[in-house]
């Protein structure tokens, strides 16, 4: 399910905004920023500060997630199963050496939640349907994004 363009994305691109689903019905959007692809078919997030959305999976455990490159316009959304897994898990410790990357907050890391991926989908920005083309987006969003 996820190609190698998505996979990309999310490794370049590991800030994913989780989207799941509160006891009211509403949405809860939360961004998550230890984000990792594991193979073609699950992603994994590490849970540092995100009891709403533990719960929320919980009780109900079908998540979307987007990952956006800000300055292409470009991402990708993916949505799927989640299992939480626990700290004092084997499979924890099992995937806690794949987080090192984030140095000390890794430590931080309470819950995994593995994402089993039913769907995938391109992000786009409507510029591209008149014409835009990637390199000027990332040069306007660039300077955009330097000024502030």
């Amino acid at each position: 399910m996820l190609d190698a363009a998505a996979r990309a994305v999310i490794e370049r691109h590991s800030l994913g905004y989780v989207a799941s689903v509160n006891p009211d019905g509403t949405p809860n959007l939360s961004p998550k920023g230890m984000m990792l692809a594991l193979d073609d078919h699950h992603i994994v997030f590490g849970e540092a500060r995100s009891p709403g959305t533990l719960r929320n999976i919980r009780e109900r455990p079908v998540v979307e997630i987007n990952f956006v490159d800000v300055l292409a316009r470009k991402g990708v959304r993916v949505r799927g199963c989640c299992e939480i897994i626990s700290r004092e898990s084997e499979a924890f410790a099992a995937l806690r050496p794949s987080f090192d990357r984030w140095g000390a907050l890794a430590d931080r890391i309470r819950h995994f939640v593995r994402v089993r991926v039913e769907a995938v989908k391109p992000i786009s920005s409507p510029a591209y349907d008149i014409g835009a083309e990637e390199e000027a987006l990332r040069s306007h969003w660039k300077a955009y994004y330097q000024g502030l």
